[in-house]
């Protein structure tokens, strides 16, 4: 069926022309509004939101811009509002039965921070790109790099989002941003600087291995081994001297192999052990974290994640006996630094789940 006999059919009401019109891009939108917001589930609900908006003034939508453009417009002033919102949740105080928590280095500003399941912006991030953008879409999705934007005035964040990563062209942000051209310049100026004092250096760094490659496999097993077995020696092993760990929406960070020793040993001294299911976030090997009920022995390590890049937690005994500590944990190993067999680094996002 030809384009222009759908977006008939979707001016005048036919729910199913809109959708193959758009499900096309409900992917990408959605990870451009991860991006904007730092949070999956907000992203989840402005993506709706976008659609639901496009499909009530679809019959406004005069073809003179492109219907992906028209559709950014909408997500990205969805977005906007949401930030201008008070509902943004909140900072929790630590509430982990047992286990005293250390000074952390810091607090941190993005308690609202999320992963974002690789199995849901696979595809998403080889959209095509204006000329103009700067970043791989692979580095825009990075916990660092998505940690970094939420910092930036909203506005600023919008424009370098849509220019830098996705390669607009100027008067279309403009037209997007009901702005114009010379006001999309300067906030990109701004926001160039602001992201850059907030990226982690990264040149001296080697690179990470390719995903699901040997090396990568390598690692993550040893992270697996050294957690399920609460053996802090081998943890701190594979701790390069920048590895950095959050865990919003609490808002303690710690930064640093000292650091990062300190509150590992504090979670494996309690007493508490974990079984860890693989998947991936991020572009990152990452982990669903489950509490092992005391005396249990390990998980059966046979179960594989699930293809799709969820935990296949079906004939898991796990499902039964527990429920999930940690959404997302340790969104690493990541090697870097000079250390030759790699080490557990980057960002570990860890998200403590509502039951411990």
């Amino acid at each position: 069926m030809v384009t222009g006999d759908l977006m008939s059919r979707a001016r005048d009401g036919d729910g199913e022309a809109f959708r193959a019109l758009t499900e096309p891009y409900r992917r990408e939108l959605q990870v451009h509004c991860y991006r904007m917001l730092g949070s999956f589930q907000d992203a989840e609900d402005a993506t709706q939101d976008t659609l639901l908006a496009a499909w009530q003034g679809f019959g406004g939508f005069e073809g003179r811009a492109s219907l992906r453009s028209w559709l950014y417009r909408i997500a990205t002033n969805r977005c906007l509002n949401a930030q201008r919102s008070a509902s943004r949740r909140p900072a929790k105080e630590w509430d982990v039965p047992h286990v005293e928590l250390p000074e952390p280095s810091r607090l941190g500003e993005v308690v609202w921070l999320e992963p974002f399941p690789d199995a849901l912006h696979d595809g998403a991030v080889d959209v095509p790109l204006g000329p103009e953008a700067r970043y791989e879409q692979t580095e825009s999705i990075s916990l660092a790099f998505v940690t970094a934007l939420q910092v930036l005035p909203p506005r600023q964040l919008a424009v370098l989002i849509l220019r830098d990563v996705l390669g607009f062209r100027a008067s279309e942000v403009a037209d997007m941003l009901d702005s114009t051209v010379e006001s999309v310049n300067s906030a990109l100026k701004r926001a160039r600087v602001g992201l850059e004092s907030r990226r982690p250096q990264t040149a001296d760094r080697e690179p990470p291995p390719a995903r699901d490659s040997r090396s990568e496999d390598v690692i993550v097993a040893k992270f697996v081994r050294a957690w399920e077995s609460a053996d802090l020696g081998a943890l701190v092993a594979l701790l390069t001297d920048d590895v950095f760990i959050s865990m919003p929406p609490m808002p303690f960070e710690f930064e640093g192999h000292d650091a990062a020793v300190r509150f590992c040993g504090s979670i494996l001294r309690s007493g508490r052990r974990f079984d860890l299911v693989p998947t991936r976030a991020n572009g990152q090997p990452a982990f669903g974290a489950y509490l092992r009920p005391y005396g249990h022995p390990p998980r059966d390590r046979s179960i594989r994640p699930h293809p799709r890049g969820r935990p296949d937690l079906r004939h898991d005994p796990l499902r039964q006996q527990r429920a999930p500590l940690v959404r997302a944990a340790a969104i690493a190993p990541r090697p870097i630094g000079s250390i030759p067999s790699g080490g557990c680094a980057g960002r570990w996002l860890c998200q403590p789940d509502s039951a411990h």
